[in-house]
């Protein structure tokens, strides 16, 4: 699992266009990469449109945004084209971002038990260094680019 202080891995994934995300795309900028469960689900939507509708804030403080589900590529550019989002999404499909930054695990909805992304976010600084981990017990879906921007 990543921690504090770990550099950003070098390749990231393809996002919604079948485009490689390199951490190199985001050399001297602040990165928010956030990871969520499912497109079109009700805390994942209100999460990207509040980021969304706090984008200009949010670049303006340095940060890109990118987003990470295991959902496909034909599915993000869905979620984007629906609720408009000024950013990319991550198809982490292998799951492989999901394990190596740790938010693949178990999980519990309703008495069922699931492997599912647990929601978090990681604050990268402008040398490409983690700073900050936002947990899901912490991440208010309705309010998170406050959060990032705290």
């Amino acid at each position: 699992m990543i921690q504090i202080g770990d550099k950003l891995p070098q390749v990231l994934g393809l996002n919604q266009d079948g485009k490689e995300v390199k951490a190199s795309d985001f050399a001297g900028k602040k990165l928010a990469l956030y990871f969520y469960p499912k497109d079109n689900t009700p805390g994942c939507t209100a999460e990207a449109c509040n980021l969304r509708d706090n984008y200009a804030e949010l670049r303006k403080a340095g940060y890109e945004i990118v987003g990470v589900s295991v959902d496909s590529e034909a599915s993000h550019k869905k979620f984007i084209a629906k609720y408009d989002l000024p950013f990319e999404l991550i198809a982490d499909t292998d799951k492989h971002l999901v394990e190596e930054f740790g938010v693949w695990g178990q999980k519990k909805l309703a008495g069922r038990e699931y492997m599912g992304t647990f929601r978090t976010t990681f604050l990268f600084n402008a040398d490409g260094v983690l700073e900050r981990i936002i947990t899901p017990k912490e991440i208010k879906t309705s309010d998170h680019a406050a959060q990032i921007l705290s």
